[in-house]
């Protein structure tokens, strides 16, 4: 794994397009998004993130790693702390691969822009994309949302994109209805120019890979890339009796994480990293704030049923 994928949302962070390093690069398989540590005062741990990143790197059967999207809290990372979180990724992914030259990412995961939720058209859409694939060479990624958010792209919308981007490699498919995922898995992937569909549905992940999906890029993956995985690797093989044995331990741990309220995945996740010994403490940025004693229990327990963390070990930590 030597990749970095780097997200563009509004108007941030398009800037991290000025370093490309594969511009052949299609981007599949498995893709965790991995979390961004920050010392009590809010400034981001370096050494926590670059352990982080190596522990998530070392793991087998991933193809890339996404930063400066949701999982790293971006909208409230500013453009500087953006561009250095991407500075210590690529410099990671090229130690990890004993790459004599570091580059920065491989693909932009471009995000709606935000006032896509009052309505948008397929014009502006374009003119979105368009204005990051001329101002870079690198493969882009279509965040597609769900389309009750306002920020999803229509069917049509979505197929002018990909007609007229070319540089438009794959999706992030957060659409949460059956139908429609399956859909676009067969439209975009079975194009003259296939448009690899990843699903973010890590929620009913088994699900969704079953349908065809030719990888997955999830936050879950900076907790449970191993599983995810082998999950992937199983349901590729067409081994039902093995991705349905993961997705039981995987299952438990997806329950925990993506619960009401949404917004606070990525908060668990951290926990879960703090419970396990990977992360020294888990802050989050305003407007997040911590989660109760309560529901840091519940994680611990899921993690337990999931096989990821003993009991003595969970009991020792709670302790702690």
């Amino acid at each position: 794994m030597s990749e970095a994928i780097s997200g563009a949302e509004n108007k941030n962070n398009e800037g991290d397009a000025t370093m490309p390093r594969h511009p052949d690069f299609v981007p599949q398989g498995v893709i965790p998004a991995v979390l961004l540590p920050f010392h009590a005062d809010l400034s981001i741990d370096e050494p926590s993130f670059r352990a982080h990143l190596r522990d998530i790197a070392a793991v087998q059967g991933l193809s890339a790693i996404t930063v400066n999207a949701h999982s790293t809290e971006v909208a409230s990372c500013t453009q500087d702390e953006q561009r250095r979180v991407m500075a210590i990724a690529g410099l990671e992914a090229a130690r990890i691969a004993r790459q004599a030259q570091a580059g920065g990412a491989s693909a932009l995961l471009v995000f709606p822009p935000g006032p896509f939720t009052l309505g948008q058209s397929a014009e502006m859409a374009l003119a979105h994309f368009k204005t990051i694939a001329d101002a870079t060479d690198l493969p882009l990624i279509v965040f597609q949302y769900p389309l009750a958010t306002g920020q999803g792209y229509p069917a049509a919308t979505l197929e002018r994109l990909l007609d007229e981007v070319p540089s438009i490699r794959a999706i992030k498919d957060w659409t949460p209805l059956v139908p429609q995922h399956e859909s676009q898995i067969r439209a975009l992937q079975g194009r003259k120019r296939p448009i690899n569909v990843l699903t973010t549905n890590s929620a009913w992940l088994l699900s969704s890979l079953v349908l065809g999906c030719n990888g997955l890029l999830s936050g879950s993956g900076s907790v449970i890339a191993d599983l995810q995985a082998k999950l992937y690797r199983a349901v590729k093989a067409n081994d039902l009796a093995e991705a349905r044995r993961l997705n039981d331990r995987i299952y438990p741990v997806a329950r925990v994480f993506y619960t009401d309220p949404f917004v606070d995945m990525h908060n668990r996740m951290k926990e879960a990293l703090v419970l396990l010994g990977k992360l020294p403490r888990a802050v989050v940025r305003p407007p997040l704030v911590k989660i109760s004693d309560a529901e840091i229990a519940r994680i611990r327990d899921a993690l337990m049923d999931a096989g990821l963390l003993g009991a003595e070990t969970a009991m020792g930590r709670n302790a702690a």
